[in-house]
């Protein structure tokens, strides 16, 4: 039997070719940085998106306000935590409700933290999983592999939960829906050079490097803010 006969047979049982071939655009749930949700439209349900970037780029103050939006919301979070490098004091003053946060400590196990974020996205009831990788060194993170990513990705599938990969590069690929990329810009420093200085701060930027929503740009400047 020809392909083409075989697909006229699906579409008639089906309900048509846009019918069985279509698949809805995922909610959008604000992450709580208007210059974020303005670029992005916001964090995909029931997909995986990665928030990239190294050391002091803001990829945990972009964390903490898109967990503080989710609390905000009465939604019940989750996060692995595989370098134990979360500090709940510093959550709760960026507007966390840590009693909708499940903190789950993994003693800096990359695959601890594989198979933590695994059993609680199977085991349903979060509107959030977070996996923290941030301090994970990358040559260790990029030992997951992609079938690990990929079975990650299924499993978050038609649910209502937002899957977070915390991490210093990309390492989930194709798996990723969205990807955010933080970059640290400039540092800001009192006084003039070669003299004594303190530091006062500096300019972090993100950007949107992928994403698999149809109206979404990519490497799209999303915003500059200063980290004080």
């Amino acid at each position: 039997m020809g392909a083409a006969v075989l697909k006229k047979q699906f579409e008639s049982v089906l309900g048509g070719a846009r019918d069985w071939q279509y698949r809805p655009e995922p909610e959008l749930v604000p992450t709580g940085v208007a210059e974020v949700d303005s670029a992005t439209g916001g964090l995909p349900r029931g997909c995986l998106t990665e928030i990239v970037g190294p050391a002091s780029s803001g990829r945990t103050s972009l964390l903490l306000s898109i967990l503080a939006a989710a609390t905000a919301r009465q939604e019940f979070c989750a996060l692995v935590d595989a370098e134990d490098a979360f500090a709940p004091h510093s959550a709760a003053g960026a507007g966390v409700q840590l009693s909708r946060l499940l903190w789950v400590r993994c003693g800096h196990s990359a695959e601890h933290a594989l198979k933590a974020a695994d059993l609680l996205i199977q085991g349903g009831g979060f509107g959030m999983v977070v996996m923290d990788l941030g301090d994970t060194a990358p040559q260790t993170a990029r030992r997951i592999s992609l079938t690990s990513w990929f079975r990650l990705r299924r499993a978050v599938e038609h649910t209502p939960t937002v899957l977070l990969s915390i991490a210093r590069q990309p390492n989930a690929k194709t798996c990723a829906s969205l990807v955010i990329e933080c970059v640290r810009n400039a540092e800001n420093w009192s006084g003039a050079r070669h003299t004594s200085r303190l530091l006062r701060g500096f300019d972090v930027r993100a950007q949107s490097l992928k994403s698999s929503m149809k109206r979404r740009s990519l490497c799209s400047p999303v915003f500059t803010a200063r980290a004080i």
